[in-house]
Formats: C-alpha cells, structure tokens, sequence
C-alpha cells in the first residue's frame, strides 16, 4: 500500500535492497564497488541496508557503474512512450495512416488518395456519422449528394455521412488530407474490399 505521507520514502526504501542485488549480480565486493564509484564502502553498505537515505548525488555514480538508468535504482514508474507510431493501411488504392491510436471517439487519419484516374470507380458510400477533412497537398475532388465541390491546400470540409458521398484527388497528382472520423466512419473507410 502506498503511503500517501511520504510516498519518496517509499520509493527510496527499496533503493537499498536493489543496489546490493546489482552488486552481487556483478560479484563486485564493497571495496571495488567504492572505487569504482567514488563512494566509501561503509556509505555503501548503509545504503544498501536502508540505514543511509540515498542521494542524487550517490546514485548517479552508483547507476553508471552498474550500467543501469537511474529510473532502475529507484523503480521509477514507467511514463509510456508518448510517441505514435504510424502505421499505414493500404486500401482500394487509398493510403490511411492512422494518427490516433486510442480505441473508441473521434479518429484522426492521413489518408492519401492516388491520382485521378487510378482509384477505382466513384461510388458514393453513407454511414452513420460525421467527417471532417482538411486538404494538405494537392486538389480533391468532392461529391456530396447531387453537388461537386473542388478544394485545394487549406480547404476543410464537414459534412454528415449519412449524405452519399466521394473523396478522390482531383488532378494527376495525389491528394493528401487529414480526416477526423468516429467509429461508424472508420469502419466504413477501412471495410475490407467488396463491401
């Protein structure tokens, strides 16, 4: 249980048994550990038998010469990596790289649209939902219902997806876009083909 008072205490306390566990993995005695380190051998064994609180100043050393991260010494929670990583999905000609990696609520994608002429044929899909697209690179061509709009660079578009609808590169060149979408739309984008 974690002890809401004085939760470094905690945390320093299992820095004792930790460093004696490094230091016998390496089978290095108090002696060779202080010269390595800088550190006497009597700090040594207090720190390692809780009698001595460490110091920023003494684990550091002490994480170089076991050649640990200091987040190991003191069992640092993990932070996650907050980085995405993108993975594309390649679908009927289009290229989805998703942007959001959560589960559930609006999706963000980047979804590049080959040229003209080398999608497949129009169709006009709906769902349940709505979507949001901002043109990055190159021209759309979209249809919405019984109107055709064209968008360059800079140009966003909302629309309800239960309107028949089609997004596609209006020139020879790729369109790029970032779309925002729930679940009904991903689904609907990322369907297997044939649908």
């Amino acid at each position: 249980m974690e002890n809401r008072e004085n939760p470094t205490g905690d945390v320093l306390a299992g820095v004792g048994p930790r460093l004696r566990a490094l230091r016998r993995a390496r089978r290095a005695t108090l002696a060779t550990l202080a010269d390595e380190t800088g550190l006497t051998a009597s700090t040594l064994s207090r720190l390692e038998n809780g009698k001595l609180r460490p110091t920023l100043e003494q684990l550091l050393p002490l994480a170089r010469a076991h050649g640990v991260p200091l987040d190991d010494l003191v069992a640092a929670p993990p932070t996650g990596d907050p980085r995405v990583h993108l993975r594309p999905v390649r679908r009927s000609g289009l290229v989805m790289v998703p942007l959001i990696t959560r589960p559930g609520g609006i999706q963000a994608y980047k979804v590049i649209h080959p040229p003209a002429g080398r999608a497949p044929t129009m169709n006009l899909q709906t769902h349940d939902g709505y979507e949001w697209f901002y043109v990055l690179d190159g021209h759309v061509r979209f249809v919405l219902g019984e109107r055709e709009f064209r968008l360059g660079v800079g140009e966003a578009a909302e629309f309800d997806t239960r309107t028949p609808h089609w997004i596609g590169s209006a020139d020879n060149r790729p369109a790029e876009l970032l779309a925002l979408f729930g679940a009904q739309g991903e689904r609907a984008h990322l369907a297997p083909s044939g649908r």
